[in-house]
């Protein structure tokens, strides 16, 4: 089971990737940042959407939060304007970053209902693997994002979780 220190360490770590992947897409016209590139959702920044719009279903199970509207499908043109998009991508960070600030750690122990709009049913899970998921999808989808920044010709900075600085 994980604890507190870790979703707080796996809050940080989004902060400073998204950082990383958006300072990068920056460099990349809008053209670019649109280009279909063949990856699940199709371009940089639809990937980029539905990676918030994802975070934000996950907050809104854990915490609470506002509910995104739309499904998966939707989730790709949440935010068609860069600028937007990016700025409520680092809002957003700011929320995770202090739930888990937060987290009462026996929440983790506990498990989670909720209507799962991809399987078209309720499903209960134990917290603290709903939590793993919503770090390691936001870790696949920034892969991906990765992939296709670097195919850009823009390399990325260092990914590596040891490498998170101590100010992340």
């Amino acid at each position: 089971m994980i604890d507190r220190q870790f979703v707080e360490r796996m809050a940080q770590y989004n902060r400073w990737q998204n950082g990383n992947l958006y300072g990068c897409a920056d460099r990349l016209s809008e053209e670019d940042r649109k280009r279909e590139r063949g990856a699940f959702f199709g371009s940089i920044h639809s990937t980029l959407n539905h990676l918030l719009w994802g975070d934000r279903t996950w907050m809104h199970r854990f915490a609470g939060t506002p509910k995104p509207a739309g499904g998966i499908k939707e989730s790709v043109g949440h935010y068609p304007d860069w600028q937007d998009l990016k700025r409520e991508r680092e809002a957003f960070d700011e929320v995770i970053l202090r739930w888990a600030s937060a987290l009462d750690p026996h929440w983790l122990e506990g498990e989670l209902t909720w209507f799962s709009g991809a399987a078209q049913r309720e499903i209960t899970r134990p917290a603290w693997i709903l939590v793993t998921h919503f770090f390691n999808h936001q870790t696949h989808h920034r892969g991906q994002v990765h992939c296709m920044i670097t195919q850009s010709g823009i390399r990325p900075s260092d990914t590596d979780l040891p490498m998170l600085p101590a100010t992340a």
